[in-house]
Protein backbone atom coordinates (compact mmCIF):
# COMPACT_ATOMS: atom_id res chain seq x y z
CA UNK A 1 0.00 0.00 0.00
CA UNK A 2 1.57 3.07 -1.29
CA UNK A 3 1.93 5.99 1.74
CA UNK A 4 0.16 9.32 0.69
CA UNK A 5 1.73 12.90 1.56
CA UNK A 6 -0.06 16.09 0.45
CA UNK A 7 2.48 18.69 0.58
CA UNK A 8 1.44 22.51 1.30
CA UNK A 9 3.07 25.16 -1.23
CA UNK A 10 6.41 25.41 -0.27
CA UNK A 11 6.07 22.60 1.72
CA UNK A 12 9.64 20.17 1.90
CA UNK A 13 10.08 16.75 2.57
CA UNK A 14 12.75 14.11 3.03
CA UNK A 15 12.88 10.67 1.16
CA UNK A 16 15.83 8.88 1.64
CA UNK A 17 18.58 11.64 1.10
CA UNK A 18 16.66 13.43 -1.21
CA UNK A 19 15.32 17.08 -0.20
CA UNK A 20 11.85 17.35 -2.13
CA UNK A 21 10.31 21.27 -1.92
CA UNK A 22 6.78 21.03 -3.43
CA UNK A 23 6.12 24.38 -6.24
CA UNK A 24 3.42 26.72 -5.24
CA UNK A 25 0.35 24.94 -5.36
CA UNK A 26 -0.93 21.86 -2.90
CA UNK A 27 0.37 18.85 -4.21
CA UNK A 28 -0.56 14.70 -3.40
CA UNK A 29 2.25 12.06 -3.68
CA UNK A 30 2.00 8.37 -3.35
CA UNK A 31 5.20 7.15 -2.44
CA UNK A 32 6.08 2.95 -2.93
CA UNK A 33 9.03 1.29 -1.30
CA UNK A 34 11.57 1.46 1.54
CA UNK A 35 12.81 5.06 2.12
CA UNK A 36 12.60 6.99 5.23
CA UNK A 37 10.41 9.76 4.72
CA UNK A 38 10.17 12.83 7.03
CA UNK A 39 7.38 16.16 6.37
CA UNK A 40 9.29 19.48 6.91
CA UNK A 41 7.32 19.89 10.18
CA UNK A 42 8.75 16.75 12.18
CA UNK A 43 12.69 17.61 10.51
CA UNK A 44 14.82 19.06 13.59
CA UNK A 45 18.82 20.90 12.49
CA UNK A 46 21.11 21.40 14.75
CA UNK A 47 20.29 25.43 14.86
CA UNK A 48 16.53 24.08 16.30
CA UNK A 49 17.40 21.46 18.40
CA UNK A 50 18.30 23.82 21.06
CA UNK A 51 17.11 21.56 23.87
CA UNK A 52 18.07 18.30 25.67
CA UNK A 53 15.03 16.66 24.73
CA UNK A 54 15.11 18.15 20.80
CA UNK A 55 18.96 16.78 20.91
CA UNK A 56 17.87 13.22 21.49
CA UNK A 57 15.30 13.64 18.83
CA UNK A 58 18.06 15.01 16.59
CA UNK A 59 20.16 11.97 17.31
CA UNK A 60 16.98 9.92 16.21
CA UNK A 61 16.24 11.27 13.38
CA UNK A 62 19.72 10.87 11.92
CA UNK A 63 19.66 7.27 12.79
CA UNK A 64 16.46 6.80 10.77
CA UNK A 65 17.72 8.99 7.83
CA UNK A 66 20.86 7.19 7.61
CA UNK A 67 19.79 4.12 8.82
CA UNK A 68 22.85 4.17 10.52
CA UNK A 69 22.28 3.88 14.84
CA UNK A 70 25.94 2.26 15.38
CA UNK A 71 27.82 5.76 14.47
CA UNK A 72 25.27 7.82 16.30
CA UNK A 73 25.04 5.25 19.82
CA UNK A 74 27.25 7.15 21.79
CA UNK A 75 26.48 9.99 21.56
CA UNK A 76 22.96 9.21 21.78
CA UNK A 77 23.53 7.87 25.10
CA UNK A 78 25.60 10.63 25.86
CA UNK A 79 22.92 12.62 25.78
CA UNK A 80 20.08 10.79 27.46
CA UNK A 81 22.47 10.04 30.62
CA UNK A 82 22.08 14.03 31.12
CA UNK A 83 18.55 14.16 30.61
CA UNK A 84 18.37 11.49 33.41
CA UNK A 85 20.76 12.88 35.03
CA UNK A 86 18.63 16.48 34.96
CA UNK A 87 14.94 15.16 35.05
CA UNK A 88 14.37 11.43 36.17
CA UNK A 89 10.79 11.26 35.88
CA UNK A 90 11.63 10.87 31.52
CA UNK A 91 13.44 7.30 32.47
CA UNK A 92 10.02 6.01 31.01
CA UNK A 93 9.77 7.80 27.95
CA UNK A 94 13.71 7.67 27.49
CA UNK A 95 12.74 3.41 27.74
CA UNK A 96 10.23 3.93 25.06
CA UNK A 97 12.39 5.63 23.11
CA UNK A 98 15.58 3.02 23.55
CA UNK A 99 13.07 -0.35 22.76
CA UNK A 100 12.23 1.14 19.32
CA UNK A 101 15.97 1.72 18.61
CA UNK A 102 16.78 -1.60 19.37
CA UNK A 103 14.17 -3.33 17.91
CA UNK A 104 14.86 -1.29 14.51
CA UNK A 105 11.54 0.86 14.45
CA UNK A 106 13.27 3.64 14.10
CA UNK A 107 10.25 5.79 12.70
CA UNK A 108 8.27 5.04 16.06
CA UNK A 109 11.29 5.85 18.39
CA UNK A 110 11.20 9.63 16.66
CA UNK A 111 7.57 9.71 17.61
CA UNK A 112 8.47 8.65 21.05
CA UNK A 113 11.23 11.09 21.27
CA UNK A 114 8.41 13.82 20.13
CA UNK A 115 7.20 12.87 23.63
CA UNK A 116 9.72 13.33 25.31
CA UNK A 117 10.02 17.23 23.51
CA UNK A 118 6.43 17.63 24.44
CA UNK A 119 7.34 16.20 28.20
CA UNK A 120 9.84 18.78 28.44
CA UNK A 121 8.31 21.60 27.04
CA UNK A 122 5.44 20.76 29.79
CA UNK A 123 7.75 20.60 32.57
CA UNK A 124 9.70 23.95 31.86
CA UNK A 125 5.97 25.29 31.62
CA UNK A 126 5.23 24.55 35.31
CA UNK A 127 8.36 26.21 36.14
CA UNK A 128 7.77 29.54 38.32
CA UNK A 129 8.68 32.86 37.16
CA UNK A 130 10.38 35.16 38.98
CA UNK A 131 13.60 35.88 40.21
CA UNK A 132 15.81 32.44 40.37
CA UNK A 133 18.80 34.55 40.19
CA UNK A 134 21.41 35.88 43.31
CA UNK A 135 20.05 37.98 45.43
CA UNK A 136 20.68 41.63 45.58
CA UNK A 137 22.49 41.39 49.05
CA UNK A 138 24.87 38.35 47.70
CA UNK A 139 29.17 38.88 48.15
CA UNK A 140 29.36 39.12 44.69
CA UNK A 141 27.98 42.77 44.18
CA UNK A 142 29.99 43.45 47.21
CA UNK A 143 26.99 44.15 49.54
CA UNK A 144 27.37 42.59 53.27
CA UNK A 145 25.50 38.83 53.22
Amino acid sequence: MSLKVELKPGERLIIGQCIITNSDQRTRLFIDGKAPILREKDILTITTADTPAKRIYLAVQLMYLEDDTARLRDEYFRLVNEIIQAAPSMITLINGINNEILTGALYKALKAARKLIQYEQDLLANVPSGSAGIPTGSPQNGSPA
